[in-house]
């Protein structure tokens, strides 16, 4: 006994009224060839941009200034990233590592100088909004052999053991005592707080500033 197979069923009607039907090989070419044309437009597009190494450079470059400060007596003029620091422009660019860079956040007070006067946190400090000011690290405390008579009182009081946060802490010092806050040790101590010695000399910081103050 012969078994017949049922007939395949039709294709569902589409909404127009038309059978649906798979791709043609004609209708698959030309989808592929209209493709393949828009990645090779781009490609050649693309390597004419990557071709010019001006141009790649420059849009890989993060935007530069030119700023002409002072430190320590000297004119400097410079051109440097605008994210840097005034503390990576002194210690990369200009050499002057005795600014130290402690928490690089501002909260030791380890990289602290005198802009213009006036203490600073030089990590926080963008280098390119000191143009023509005058910045004073603690390389430019002494005058030639001659120590500041803070950094003499830090001897004399031995305020220091690692001696990392040293330049800072003097720093710190000259400005406080420039400032007048040296009424008292807890004036003293208060002024300073933003300055932070993990060993602890904080005792005799305070009796180095009161010497050079003039109070002993």
């Amino acid at each position: 006994m012969s078994t017949e197979l049922p007939e395949p069923a039709a294709p569902p009607p589409t909404g127009d009224g038309e059978s649906s039907q798979a791709p043609t090989r004609r209708t698959f070419i030309a989808t592929s060839t209209a493709v393949g044309g828009a990645v090779v437009a781009g490609g050649v597009i693309g390597g004419a941009l990557l071709a010019d190494p001006e141009a790649a450079t420059a849009a890989e470059s993060p935007p530069s200034s030119r700023v002409s400060l002072t430190v320590n007596g000297t004119r400097h003029t410079v051109t440097v990233d605008n994210r840097t620091s005034l503390l990576d422009l002194l210690r990369e660019h200009l050499g002057l590592t005795g600014s130290k860079k402690g928490c690089n956040a501002g909260a030791c007070g380890a990289c602290t100088v005198l802009v213009d006067g006036q203490r600073h946190n030089a990590c926080l400090t963008l280098a390119v909004r000191l143009e023509a000011a005058e910045v004073t690290t603690v390389e430019g405390l002494a005058e030639g052999d001659q120590l500041h008579p803070l950094q003499q009182a830090f001897i004399d009081q031995d305020a220091f053991q690692c001696g990392y946060c040293t330049p800072g802490q003097i720093v710190s010092g000259v400005g406080c005592i420039q400032e007048g806050h040296t009424g008292s040790p807890e004036e003293i101590r208060e002024w300073m707080s933003g300055n932070i010695c993990r060993c602890g000399c904080y005792v005799k910081i305070v009796r180095a500033v009161e010497q050079t103050a003039g109070r002993k």
